[in-house]
């Protein structure tokens, strides 16, 4: 009677896991900014273990567990015709990027007072 009730467990455990791992959970949703896509693409790891076992005349007992990691592994950037592939990982492109955030701001900013510098002179 024990059995059927880890095996029911089991049963289910696995049909909700199969459930969860699907395409998404490996090729990100697209996000679009411009016209330029990014698509993230990510590892997804599962372990699960259980066990079952009887101590003497007090009872039986029985458990389950599982963990799961998710990381990414880089984003494909999709820019009109070109395709790219950037690979993320410690000290790579992510820190690149984050690194050339200010840099691109200061770019955008000074463009937009050159603008307004033109735009107050021909006034």
């Amino acid at each position: 009677m024990e059995n059927n009730a880890l095996k029911e467990n089991l049963e289910s455990l696995f049909s909700n896991l199969e459930r969860f791992i699907k395409t998404e959970t490996v090729v990100g949703e697209p996000i679009t900014v411009g016209e330029v896509t990014l698509v993230p693409i990510v590892s997804v790891m599962f372990g699960i273990g259980t066990g079952e076992g009887i101590k003497g005349m007090n009872g039986t007992g029985s458990g389950g567990g599982g963990g799961a990691a998710i990381s990414p592994n880089a984003i494909l950037v999709i820019n009109k015709d070109e395709v790219t592939m950037l690979p993320i990982s410690e000290n790579s492109n992510l820190d690149n990027l984050r690194n050339m955030v200010p840099d691109i701001i200061s770019k955008i900013n000074v463009k937009k007072y050159k603008d307004n510098d033109e735009k107050i002179e021909e006034q």
